[in-house]
């Protein structure tokens, strides 16, 4: 079984190799297309675009909520192409993993010099 960390230190190393290969300015949805091919390269199991319902009052509601990606079943991933991450998108983040029952999520701002710039890990909970 891979650990969660080993997941994300593949992520962070697929997302390099896109930005490297792309570089800042794209649509988000060009780094994510990229980074799903790069993942895949690299045969690890994701799922892309993933619906997260919202659960009230016990009763399950699709309020069009959507995960960029959910790698290996444990991280989340939240792409981003901004000119900063701002503490709404750490919110959002921590949202979906609260919603979902994940431990672990990835931002992925693209829109910097050096990928490493625009990383943040987000832990909710983890006893790794």
């Amino acid at each position: 079984m891979v650990s969660v960390n080993e997941v994300t230190q593949t992520v962070i190393g697929a997302g390099i190799e896109v930005h490297r290969a792309l570089g800042p300015g794209l649509l988000e949805s060009a780094y994510e297309e990229c980074l799903c091919r790069e993942l895949d390269l690299r045969k690890i199991q994701f799922d892309r675009q993933r619906h997260l319902p919202v659960n009230y009052k016990r009763i399950r509601l699709d309020c069009g909520y959507r995960l960029d990606l959910l790698v290996a079943g444990t991280v989340v991933v939240e792409i981003k192409a901004v000119d900063r991450l701002l503490p709404i998108h750490q919110a959002q983040l921590l949202t979906y993993l609260r919603l979902g029952g994940w431990k672990v999520g990835l931002l992925m701002n693209f829109n910097v010099a050096a990928l490493k710039q625009g990383i943040k890990r987000v832990v909710l909970g983890l006893d790794e």
